[in-house]
């Protein structure tokens, strides 16, 4: 049995070596998949660079997508293309999944039994301590702590459940993957057997890991809140809201995980949580002042 980790990559090069180092042992293979094209549909430059990670080179297979999807819904008006403001997010979505979704394409070398792990790149599994041979349900799901800004720097608001992974021969699609519900429902729940999100089989994995977002600089931050899913709601309210330096120096994020989808999220500032380094992986406790700019040391 072998297992694949799967990611999307923007231009994520710290979150990446962090993530093959914390990964290696437990990993075959790693697929990385980049995009021409940003999730707001800009055009970019290809931004991995595989020598930059010799030490895992023979792991890793990257895929590029050259093309955005069939089905983005364009404007035209004097011969220019644009989308309108009612598009955005279903167009981003459509790119988020047709990026995931390329993976199929390069998973001939896994075989029916082994397992296929997605995660966004910020997401890192904790993949200590499990036997996967043991593990029998259909769909497994890792429980993972936030972090925003610093790799200790924790908003205990939620749990976050991020990567999620399944045999082979129970895969449907990648973002599929992704979208399934992160509970495990009861034997009762009939709507199960119709749903192609709602799974009784399903282990939760506590302690599953680390979600280590935006540790980034204010500058790259920015530029990552304006190209991703929730792009347009990021555009209208940042003339409204604190300066990310000042976010970060107050160590607090103005973004409601909690509100529901279909409701506005850059609202309300919540405040962040210093944790020690007991919190973090092995690979970063032993390598605090390589990324020492990284951690949080203040109370």
């Amino acid at each position: 049995m072998k297992i694949f980790d799967c990611t999307t990559f923007f231009n994520e090069n710290l979150m990446l070596e962090v993530r093959f180092n914390i990964l290696n042992k437990f990993v075959d293979k790693f697929i990385v998949v980049e995009s021409r094209y940003s999730h707001s549909g800009e055009k970019k430059q290809l931004n991995f660079d595989i020598n930059k990670f010799s030490e895992f080179k023979k792991k890793i297979i990257y895929v590029v997508i050259d093309n955005e999807p069939n089905d983005i819904v364009y404007q035209i008006k004097n011969d220019n293309k644009f989308e309108k403001k009612e598009d955005m997010r279903t167009n981003s979505i459509k790119r988020i999944a047709h990026q995931r979704n390329k993976i199929m394409d390069f998973l001939d070398e896994a075989s029916n039994e082994d397992f296929i792990f997605y995660s966004d790149n910020d997401e890192i599994p904790n993949l200590e301590n499990i036997n996967f041979d043991d593990i029998k349900n259909k769909i497994v799901i890792f429980k993972q702590k936030l972090f925003y800004y610093k790799f200790n720097l924790n908003c205990d608001r939620i749990d976050w459940f991020g990567t999620k992974g399944c045999e082979k021969k129970n895969i449907i699609s990648l973002s599929w993957l992704r979208e399934v519900k992160a509970k495990k429902y009861p034997f009762f729940r009939f709507d199960t057997l119709f749903s192609k999100t709602k799974y009784k089989n399903v282990k939760i994995i506590e302690d599953g890991g680390w979600h280590f977002s935006q540790l980034k600089t204010p500058k790259d931050i920015e530029i990552k809140l304006l190209n991703q899913e929730h792009h347009d709601e990021y555009r209208l309210a940042k003339e409204k809201l604190p300066s990310i330096a000042d976010l970060i120096k107050r160590k607090s994020i103005v973004y409601d995980h909690k509100a529901k989808s279909t409701d506005y999220k850059f609202s309300n500032e919540f405040k962040l949580k210093t944790l020690s380094l007991n919190h973090m992986p092995l690979f970063l406790k032993q390598n605090v002042k390589k990324y020492s700019e990284w951690f949080d040391f203040e109370k």
